[in-house]
């Protein structure tokens, strides 16, 4: 029996129940929130407490319980505050990679009432000092491959995992003597207080700061746990079911990423489940974990999954335990659901859109519905508005493409000194995505592209997005992308780049693809790469970076 969406949200949200929802002010309107989610980290984390032995942590051998990981980060907020002067405000830069030091140190500096600030470690040396400089970062907590690149930076240097260099201390130093009776270093906090800053993919310009409120944070797990249940109860199923049942997740993005940090890891804390953490992803070593540590799911972006399901030693693990697999961050080609129903059949898999923006999740799509319509990304959450607007920001009727713009306790602040950037993306309330897209009358969004990588080919619109789903359609194609090239008459022509698992010509490519899009969005040229194509951390292919590649320009 399958139960309506309304029924779904009623059943869920009603008077009482966990997911009932309230009306508060911010961002200078009107907003609906989760009524019951913790009001800011510090109470999220004093809660997490009650996990006790749980395991919490997972890194290769070491494993670390809900109290022990309370003890170290309430010991280390302590020490930012009494040895080093951290105060309500201060930020607290963290650049390591998915170490469970990262976890400790994200927990320590919003205990504190610092602004914890995140820094992609990928990041070259110049652009970990711009992300120091700019968020004006009053203590770094690097792992030694970072802290190598850290010599110039004027923030005090705490290190782990590596080298200390002269004038650092070591994160064990700092830390010292953990007792159990320790308690977070007194601060108030309120929900608008700001909590963290999220440095934006940057690949075009600097990275902006996306600054992200204790509310946001709070919000966040109860906006993921909800797209949990809202899929157990639409397939007519008892909540109560799986209440019981613990989850144990594999992370396969960078903590540093949103969807790392707020849809996996503050979730897992905040329902009391188990978070397995890998030195860098790797399709083969996530069998092995899957298998040893019985992981319940996955969560990452789509290229993850699709190099899981691909890798030849799929087969020769266990991965009984893995009921789960979400993404997104990323287009998620339609042709990865038949993919993983081919190779992992019984998999509920989910397909969630978000942007640094809103703190991760805002709208998911799963079971279903997800088998139904593929190419959506689904329904909003009870807490998130939608709104497809015309250049002016008016609103547009069901089924005509426009502007996504979102509205919710999810949406951030705004940017971290940008102030005229903050104007231009958050206007009355809502964020404009800058992601093309439409809703369809069922209350479906589709996202056609992103408005800076549409092709407008002699006036007509070629939407990258959907050209490439047409090319993973195709059975040599292992990954794609759509660029725009130069032209004299037409202004621009359509370009593929693609990685193939076996030979395919582009006339061949062509007239597979004119048999299922429209002949102009057919690319007149191709390029094979032999490695993989460049993303971001976020999982999105960096376009630009292929244009320079493959146009010079």
């Amino acid at each position: 029996m399958t139960v309506s969406h309304d029924e779904v949200q009623a059943q869920l949200t009603g008077p009482g129940q966990l997911f009932e929802m309230e009306e508060v002010t911010g961002h200078g309107t009107t907003i609906r929130t989760w009524k019951h989610a913790p009001r800011d980290f510090r109470a999220l984390l004093e809660t997490s407490r009650f996990h006790g032995d749980k395991v919490f942590l997972t890194y290769e051998d070491e494993h670390i319980t809900y109290e022990e990981h309370f003890r170290r980060a309430a010991t280390l907020a302590r020490r930012l505050v009494d040895e080093y002067g951290v105060a309500k405000g201060d930020r607290v830069a963290i650049a390591m990679r998915n170490y469970p030091e990262w976890v400790i140190s994200f927990s320590a500096a919003l205990a504190a009432g610092a602004v914890a600030v995140p820094l992609n470690a990928w990041w070259t040396p110049q652009e970990l000092e711009y992300g120091l400089s700019d968020s004006g970062a009053k203590v770094v907590i690097a792992d030694g491959e970072r802290a190598a690149k850290l010599t110039g930076a004027d923030a005090a240097l705490i290190v782990t995992r590596g080298e200390v260099p002269a004038g650092a201390r070591s994160f064990t130093d700092v830390l010292g003597e953990v007792e159990a009776g320790v308690t977070l270093p007194p601060v108030e906090l309120s929900p608008e207080d700001p909590a963290t800053i999220f440095y934006t993919s940057g690949t075009t310009g600097l990275p902006k700061g996306a600054l992200g409120s204790h509310r946001n944070v709070g919000q966040s797990p109860m906006t993921v746990a909800y797209s949990m249940l809202r899929g157990t109860v639409r397939a007519g199923k008892d909540p109560a079911e799986t209440a019981g049942q613990r989850r144990v997740t594999l992370l396969t993005v960078p903590l540093f990423h949103v969807t790392g940090c707020f849809a996996v890891m503050i979730t897992t804390m905040f329902v009391g489940g188990g978070l397995v953490l890998m030195y860098k992803w790797d399709p083969g070593r996530a069998l092995e974990l899957i298998e040893r540590e019985k992981i319940t799911g996955l969560t990452g972006v789509p290229t993850n999954v699709w190099q899981l399901l691909s890798h030849p030693d799929l087969d020769k693990h266990d991965v009984s335990s893995l009921t789960a697999l979400s993404y997104g961050g990323a287009p998620a080609p339609p042709k990865l659901l038949e993919h993983i129903t081919e190779r992992l059949p019984s998999r509920a898999p989910t397909n969630g859109y978000g942007m640094t923006e809103t703190t991760a999740l805002a709208i998911n799509n799963s079971g279903a519905d997800y088998y139904a319509k593929p190419d959506s990304i689904g329904l909003p959450m009870p807490v998130v508005d939608v709104k497809i607007a015309d250049p002016l920001g008016r609103e547009l009727p069901v089924g005509e493409v426009g502007e996504l713009c979102l509205r919710g306790p999810n949406v951030i602040l705004g940017y971290w000194n940008r102030p005229e950037a903050t104007a231009e993306t958050f206007v009355d309330g809502w964020l404009h995505t800058g992601d093309l897209a439409r809703v369809d009358e069922e209350g479906f969004v589709f996202i056609v592209d992103r408005a800076k990588d549409m092709v407008i080919r002699g006036g007509e619109n070629v939407y990258c997005a959907e050209v490439e789903a047409a090319l993973f359609e195709h059975p040599a194609v292992d990954d794609a992308a759509v660029i725009g090239i130069p032209h004299d008459e037409l202004g621009e022509e359509v370009g593929a780049v693609v990685r193939l698992s076996s030979p395919a010509s582009p006339e061949e490519l062509q007239a597979f693809l004119r048999e299922r899009i429209a002949a102009f969005k057919v690319p007149v040229r191709f390029w094979v790469r032999e490695t993989e194509l460049p993303r971001n951390p976020g999982g999105k292919i960096l376009k630009t970076h292929l244009r320079r590649e493959v146009l010079g320009s």
